[in-house]
């Protein structure tokens, strides 16, 4: 564990992954901690040990996490992963990784007929928002997520989510999607588009004016034109965007969901982590605990960083032990770094020390296959 003034208590995530009333895990984070390689270890781990049907849904365009299970691709479908040691528990593992623009399309043909949902897909502000739209992401995200926790197939779904900021966005974005797509301006282009007769532009430019006429310059015609035609058809699904997100909200506000942090004892993702772990007290989402990965850690702590500089200057002013001269400075560069660690990790941990705590020793070399993983799983289930 990572010292403190005031330790942290040790973070059980076997009980967790073990827990049956728990049926997600939300890994999020700063960008480069592990976050990926975290949530695929818990997912193997809750399918290998404890037996559980479990889904992992990464929402990082990296292709690490299919590497890591042995898989060719991974896609919007869950694909079973093979040759995982599940005989004696009975659990299962599938992986998938979000297609963004695929899930809006089936969320589309699944309020709309096929008829409707063509001119949708049609319609290149459809094509537009689907595909690059700020916030589709994460809004897809949440309704991947609902339409696997309603399915009812998995014990327990373990989420990878984009990196912060933009992992704060996987809690924002869907409700600034859905107001979007149900507010008030959009309602206002739609009420002209209903009435029929005339041209939809026309008569948002009788309708508005001058302020019309400063839309279309800002944003051009033929754009304010798709955007009319793709409210227009949308029609039928209003309300339920906002709906759907705020569904999805509630479980993650839920007894049945965990959340867990995931940092890098470096100054930025510990701020990231501190700054989340705020968000989700002040939104009464349950936060489970912190993994700290890539923890540095001397094999002898007993020996400081003075005395192995001391004894290594001694040595080389003798002569003839340049290896364990080289062994002491690389020993006290490495105690030193410990410490830097441990005052980083400590400004979380003071600032929230009822958040259980879990540190992971940095590995060797980077994590690209199963045994991997669960050497990484190991570490974080038994602290």
């Amino acid at each position: 564990m990572v010292p403190s003034d005031n330790a942290a208590p040790p973070l059980d995530v076997d009980r967790i992954l073990a827990d049956p009333g728990v049926r997600i895990v939300v890994c999020c984070g700063a960008g480069g901690v592990g976050k990926t390689t975290t949530a695929a270890a818990l997912a193997l781990r809750a399918a290998e040990l404890h037996g559980r049907r479990t889904v992992v849904l990464t929402i990082d365009p990296a292709r690490r996490l299919a590497q890591s299970l042995g898989l060719t691709e991974l896609d919007n479908t869950p694909r079973q992963v093979k040759g995982i040691d599940v005989e004696d528990s009975g659990g299962e593992l599938h992986a998938m990784m979000l297609d963004m623009k695929r899930t809006f399309d089936d969320v589309v043909l699944a309020h709309t007929d096929p008829a409707k949902a063509a001119e949708i897909f049609a319609n290149p502000f459809y094509q537009a928002m689907s595909s690059t739209f700020a916030g589709t992401q994460e809004y897809m995200a949440m309704e991947k997520l609902g339409q696997l926790h309603a399915r009812g197939e998995w014990d327990l779904i373990v989420v990878d989510t984009p990196p912060s900021r933009s992992a704060l966005d996987f809690l924002d974005a869907p409700a600034r999607l859905s107001r979007f797509l149900d507010g008030r301006m959009l309602r206002l282009l739609l009420a002209p588009a209903r009435t029929g007769g005339r041209s939809m532009f026309s008569l948002v430019t009788a309708s508005f004016g001058m302020f019309s006429r400063v839309v279309q310059k800002v944003i051009g015609t033929q754009l304010l034109t798709d955007l009319s035609g793709f409210v227009a058809a949308l029609d039928s699904m209003f309300g339920g965007f906002r709906q759907r997100a705020e569904q999805t909200y509630r479980i993650l506000q839920a007894r049945e969901t965990a959340f867990l942090l995931v940092a890098a004892p470096e100054p930025d993702a510990v701020r990231e982590a501190a700054y989340f772990a705020g968000r989700l007290r002040a939104e009464q989402m349950p936060l489970a605990g912190l993994v700290l990965n890539r923890v540095h850690q001397p094999t002898v702590a007993e020996l400081g960083a003075a005395e192995s500089r001391a004894a290594a200057d001694r040595l080389a002013t003798a002569g003839g032990h340049e290896s364990a001269v080289e062994v002491l400075r690389a020993h006290a560069a490495l105690v030193e770094q410990a410490v830097r660690e441990q005052q980083v990790a400590a400004r979380f941990i003071d600032a929230f020390p009822q958040v259980p705590t879990v540190s992971v020793t940095a590995q060797p070399a980077d994590v690209h296959d199963v045994d991997g993983l669960r050497t990484i799983a190991a570490a974080i289930g038994r602290p």
